[in-house]
């Protein structure tokens, strides 16, 4: 199989896509493009522009620790500007356009680096939203800042009030409250975009499980459930819901339908690679869970569904395709990260 194709095909934007972004007016602006969504989103945006014949210009913002990314995104037509957003002068001498996705922040790492971690999530949103006070925000968040709730629950919807465990899930909703703060104040329209486990075929929970079913690894059931949406899905979503940006600033759950039981993803793998899972710790009653029906009233449930990502999974481990090798940590339960 070409795994090339195989990709570029799960990347295609969609014809809802397509449909939403002729709506969007002016250029758009990803900072933090150089995390783990942000290439394959700028990336999408022009491939969305290509197919309908806009012209709009896709600038991504990172400080570009690694050069071949930034060479890589302006071959596809990505501007790049290198800044370090919590430096005054870079940030004060990026253009004021008219849409950001704002990807920033910090989360590996955090236990033991809190003060970065509370400058990163917390003190630098407010200079972002007070910069770009005149445009749309859409604003990366996590479902960290719910609490555990029962596996059986159907997960937490917007209208709970958050209690993050541990100080990154703190942080985070310091993040909210800030970008809430400043959509008030400026009347900036904002969307804050709680996502919970985005997966793709080099990283995320779904590929974790898979990766320790084919080495033979035990896996963890601490944690023994979880929601996942495909990353090209989560990217759609936040491209869309610059569209719904509002103020003051709607809260939005995205992650897919499903309650995901662990130890049912890795038999699923099992089967695939004629493994036997294995399995250490009980399942615990409560889990990390988010309910994202108001976000699937708006965009229609994930194109990809969690069956094609098993499969596409397991195609892309049986034919060696590459992996970021970096672990989601998705069994932390006191929320050090």
């Amino acid at each position: 199989m070409n795994l090339d194709a195989l990709e570029y095909e799960l990347l295609k934007p969609s014809p809802e896509l397509l449909d939403d972004l002729a709506k969007v007016d002016g250029d758009i602006m990803l900072l933090g493009i150089g995390g783990k969504m942000g290439p394959s989103m700028a990336r999408l945006i022009k491939r969305a522009l290509a197919d309908t014949g806009i012209s709009k210009r896709v600038i991504g913002v990172s400080r570009f620790s690694d050069p071949e990314l930034r060479e890589s995104l302006e071959r596809d037509g990505v501007e790049t500007i290198a800044a370090d957003l919590l430096n005054e002068d870079d940030l004060a001498a990026l253009p004021k356009v008219e849409n950001i996705i704002y990807l920033a922040g910090h989360k590996f790492g955090s236990h033991g680096n809190e003060p970065f971690t509370w400058a990163m999530n917390a003190y630098l949103p407010g200079r972002v939203a007070e910069h770009f006070k005149d445009s749309k925000i859409v604003a990366f968040s996590s479902g960290n800042v719910y609490p555990f709730s029962p596996a059986n629950s159907g997960g937490l919807s917007e209208e709970v009030a958050p209690s993050p465990v541990g100080e990154y899930g703190q942080s985070c909703l310091g993040r909210e409250r800030i970008f809430q703060h400043f959509s008030k104040k400026n009347n900036t329209p904002i969307l804050i975009y709680r996502l919970n486990y985005a997966v793709d075929l080099r990283y995320g929970v779904v590929m974790e499980v898979a990766k320790a079913v084919l080495e033979g690894k035990a896996i963890d059931l601490s944690t023994g459930n979880v929601n996942v949406i495909w990353q090209g899905d989560a990217n759609e979503i936040a491209i869309r819901a610059l569209l719904h940006c509002e103020s003051p600033a709607k809260v939005l759950n995205v992650t897919g339908p499903e309650t995901l039981s662990v130890k049912w993803l890795a038999e699923q793998f099992g089967v695939a690679f004629d493994k036997e899972p294995k399995f250490v710790n009980e399942v615990q009653e409560t889990a990390l869970l988010s309910n994202a029906s108001e976000c699937h009233r708006l965009f229609g449930y994930p194109k990809v569904s969690i069956r094609e990502i098993i499969d596409i999974t397991a195609t892309w481990l049986k034919e060696g395709g590459d992996l970021f090798n970096k672990a989601t940590h998705f069994q932390e339960r006191e929320g050090k990260f």
